[in-house]
């Protein structure tokens, strides 16, 4: 298979989904991104994340926030729902390799299909991966019925595979038969990160921990198109006093809810700083100067705030 080589110069990436309001979790998250990338040298970009679950003005509300805490970006942000055509592309370069086949399953038979010893929970089992032609024109038919569309599938050509974070260290998880293109048509999330950050040259991908063991997976998928996987770092999520990952069910946990309350933007930025050891930052041009990552905490953030 032959592609471009991806740009010699790096970059970082924030890409949040324009769901809602970003919480505090999300906000220091694109904090750390953002002077990691600074940090290296690297250019910083923007991605909005906008294939699915789109809540009207959360995208310029994100933005806006992002620059209130001082979260600048270098070229246009980028609207994964714009890059049809590239994902597309990708899929068929890969198909033409070999390495895509439909799949007729449902959800629930994914589930409760037996799986790979110490495989993930939903990790497909390969079911349709080398159906006869007549197997294959039957689940044609049946998705027919169902009026949907069969998934296009990658033909993984490891069960495993091992990456290196800066955190974390060496993570090692299992590389299933993932999903490039949904039966609604949507083509999905591992295949349009892949893609997209490789064309926008990113190497470097800082993201919560708690899509760490996603990283082998997205790692094989960026060598089978021939790109060299970025460097990973995954940094702690954000959790609430019980200890689930934060939410907007937890009350006033959004930058706009705590100007609500009568805080500053340089307020929320000094609860940022304090998670990360360090006091009295206001915008995040000072953990930038300040931050040293080898002392980031490796346990959750718990997020305790004043109603």
């Amino acid at each position: 298979m032959t592609v471009s080589p991806p740009p010699t110069a790096g970059a970082g990436r924030y890409a949040p989904s324009p769901s809602g309001d970003l919480h505090l979790g999300n906000l220091r998250t694109a904090v750390l991104a953002w002077v990691l990338a600074r940090r290296s040298g690297r250019a910083f970009r923007l991605r909005v994340e906008d294939l699915d679950r789109v809540q009207e003005g959360a995208e310029a509300r994100q933005l806006e926030d992002l620059a209130a805490i001082g979260i600048t970006a270098d070229g246009p942000v980028v609207r994964q729902s714009e890059r049809g055509a590239e994902h597309e592309a990708a899929i068929a370069r890969l198909a033409a390799a070999g390495l895509v086949y439909e799949c007729y399953c449902t959800r629930r038979e994914i589930l409760e299909a037996p799986s790979a010893p110490h495989a993930p929970p939903g990790a497909y089992p390969g079911t349709c991966r080398d159906l006869s032609p007549a197997a294959r024109e039957a689940g044609r038919a049946r998705m027919h019925r169902l009026r949907r569309e069969p998934a296009l599938r990658l033909r993984a050509g490891v069960r495993a595979l091992t990456v290196q974070d800066m955190f974390a260290g060496a993570v090692t998880a299992a590389v299933d038969d993932l999903v490039l293109r949904r039966g609604d048509g949507v083509v999905a999330y591992n295949l349009a990160v892949v893609v997209d950050d490789a064309d926008a040259g990113i190497d470097q991908v800082v993201r919560a921990d708690d899509l760490l063991t996603s990283a082998p997976r997205q790692a094989h998928l960026a060598e089978l198109l021939g790109h060299r996987p970025p460097q990973y770092a995954h940094v702690p999520l954000a959790v609430n006093p019980q200890g689930a990952r934060l939410a907007k069910r937890d009350g006033a946990v959004t930058l706009r809810d705590r100007l609500a309350r009568g805080e500053s933007a340089g307020d929320v930025m000094a609860r940022i700083g304090l998670s990360l050891g360090l006091p009295g930052c206001r915008t995040a041009a000072d953990v930038l100067e300040r931050w040293d990552p080898a002392t980031l905490p490796r346990e959750p953030w718990v997020v305790d705030l004043p109603a």
